[in-house]
């Protein structure tokens, strides 16, 4: 089979969900999940007298319907993914959201009447043989208990799903893929606007950050509309539901207490001194008394690397390969099987993404390349959550994905690996400062300003539920305070630079998401230093953690490589792993001779 070298030809197949076939195909695939879910409502009001056999047989239905589902939505939503502005692809993603939210009505009541039962009763059905492929599954769906409405109400929050929090999410994608930029006399994606603050040269990172400025003004009132409206849906929501807080829906979500996530939030707060130290070390190494926040991401190399898309290939292959021939051969299916869509394309979605999908078919990923060297991580990263994904299939729909809090471990180890190999393979102090400095700032980004963006949701969500609709430049305000936080006296921040929350979607479509960013990053380095400490004896438990996908709790799964997510301390020492590095980016700068000794 050949893979082709051109990444604008880097195309994903998605008729592999669908059997083969493409849209036609798909009414078929909802008209059986309709059927499916008819057979199970069938069974509505008998949860409570279900026996063992019972219930491993209704799970089992559920797991089909789950394939099902999850076959027809992934088509749609992968679909529009890549052209987000075509009319169609938005009617089909409508359409089969809409089915798919009729199907979820009709088996409200399992979650209802689950919930419902005693504790004793609930031991009692997981105990016995069988439940494997679920027990964890409805094991933690009892977290719940005290947030489930009735029936009736429950039906109606689905049901209004679509119209509501959902047609929000959609829109903001569709206006911020739209978002068009002008640099440097041509009409640019916002993705290829934000690539050039790598870019060496500071005026152009300058004229950059003003043009993306000048591209996000236009629509700036409606994002922040969407968002003020998505604030207040999920005040509505924590209400209703009985949540403490804005936050504790995600952290029940993502099986983390309370405590154990505002431990973490805490421990990263109290070293914003590493990118502080950071950040003048790197104003120095690019010639400047003091960087502005569009220098952050500037590559200290002397000159602008393009890396192309075969090299990438190469690069990330044979970085699997040093640690296990296996992983590398999964990872080269997606290259040659075409489960990946690389090139940036007008009105595709931003950023990068790996697509569980479903057990029985494998997993897609997305990315926008365009040839930068963080761009090869980048590939690295999001195979590494498509490993993840592919290795954990057998433990089925209801595990084969993990809580939030765990989903980076394997997308940032394998980002380490290929990290690890190209500097083992820099030539002199000069190269292996470039790497190290672009490694500083991936992890600054990961741990610390992924942890200053939590503190700006959480500023935001208390401020809607205090003050009411917030202004843009109250949102503005805010966004600036957290960052001011994290960047000190280290880092100018632009007027400009107070509008830049309002493309990122995670604010939008999983509020409380990204300080799993710096939990995942922080347990990645831990594990990748079990790695480096233990070589190839660690290999297998490694392996062994990615194929239990989400089929126990986190605490449990960390211990299979060595890892105590309930030692307070732990994150220090992730920490420390951070710190270590910046102490050597620092001493080969003196080597490098780019600052004095």
């Amino acid at each position: 089979m050949t893979t082709t070298t051109d990444v604008t030809q880097v195309a994903w197949d998605l008729s592999h969900l669908l059997d083969g076939h493409g849209e036609e195909a798909l009414n078929g695939y909802l008209d059986r999940a309709d059927q499916m879910a008819d057979r199970l409502a069938a069974r509505r009001g008998q949860v409570d007298d279900f026996d063992p056999d019972q219930l491993r047989a209704f799970m089992e239905e559920m797991a089909e319907l789950e394939d099902v589902v999850g076959r027809a939505q992934a088509y749609a939503s992968l679909r529009f993914a890549t052209a987000t502005a075509d009319p169609a692809r938005g009617a089909l993603l409508q359409k089969v959201q809409e089915r798919i939210t009729a199907v979820s009505t009709k088996l409200v009541f399992f979650e209802v009447e689950w919930a419902g039962l005693s504790d004793e009763r609930v031991d009692e059905l997981l105990g016995a043989d069988g439940i494997d492929f679920c027990r964890h599954h409805l094991r933690s769906a009892r977290r719940y208990r005290q947030h489930v409405l009735s029936e009736a109400e429950e039906k109606i929050l689905t049901e209004k799903s679509v119209t509501g929090r959902g047609a929000w999410n959609r829109l903001f994608s569709q206006l911020t893929s739209a978002i068009e930029v002008e640099l440097s006399g041509r009409t640019t994606s916002l993705e290829e606007a934000l690539s050039e603050l790598g870019n060496p040269d500071r005026e152009q990172r300058r004229a950059a950050a003003e043009a993306v400025t000048a591209g996000l003004a236009p629509g700036l009132t409606t994002r922040a509309f969407i968002f003020n409206t998505l604030l207040l849906d999920k005040s509505v929501d924590d209400r209703l539901r009985h949540y403490d807080h804005w936050l504790a829906s995600r952290n029940l979500a993502n099986e983390a207490s309370d405590d154990s996530v505002q431990a973490l939030v805490q421990a990263v707060r109290n070293r914003y001194d590493i990118p502080q130290r950071w950040y003048p070390l790197k104003a120095k190494l690019l010639g400047v008394e003091r960087l502005a926040d569009y220098d952050r991401l500037a590559s200290v190399a002397q000159e602008d690397t393009q890396v192309s898309w075969e090299e990438a290939r190469t690069i990330v292959i044979d970085s699997y390969a040093s640690f296990s021939p296996s992983m590398a051969e999964i990872a080269e299916r997606f290259f040659d099987e075409q489960w990946i869509d690389a090139p940036v394309r007008p009105g595709k979605r931003g950023g990068a993404f790996c697509s569980y999908t479903v057990p029985s078919v494998h997993p897609y990923v997305m990315l926008n390349y365009t040839s930068r060297p963080t761009d090869v991580l980048t590939l690295a990263h999001e195979l590494g959550h498509g490993l993840h994904a592919y290795l954990a299939r057998r433990q089925g729909p209801f595990h084969q994905s993990t809580p939030l809090t765990l989903a980076e471990t394997a997308s940032v180890f394998g980002e380490t690996v290929v990290f690890g190999r190209l500097l083992g393979e820099a030539p002199d102090p000069a190269a292996r400062l470039s790497l190290l400095a672009a490694n500083l700032d991936g992890q600054v980004a990961t741990v610390f300003r992924q942890t200053a963006m939590n503190q700006f949701e959480d500023r935001a969500h208390r401020a809607r539920r205090s003050e009411g609709e917030l202004s843009v430049d109250r949102i503005g305000e805010i966004w600036a305070e957290t960052q001011a936080e994290l960047l000190g006296d280290a880092v100018t921040i632009t007027e400009g630079y107070r509008t830049w929350w309002s493309y990122i979607p995670h604010f939008i479509g999983t509020p409380g998401y990204v300080y799993a960013y710096s939990y995942g990053q922080l347990l990645a380095l831990s594990v990748y230093r079990q790695y480096a400490e233990q070589g190839s004896d660690f290999v297998p438990r490694y392996l062994h953690l990615l194929e239990s996908g989400g089929s126990d709790r986190p605490e449990a799964l960390a211990k299979i490589v060595g890892c105590d997510l309930a030692d307070p301390g732990f994150w220090d020492g992730g920490l420390a792993i951070i710190e270590e590095q910046l102490e050597e980016a620092e001493s080969v700068a003196h080597k490098a001779g780019r600052i004095p000794a």
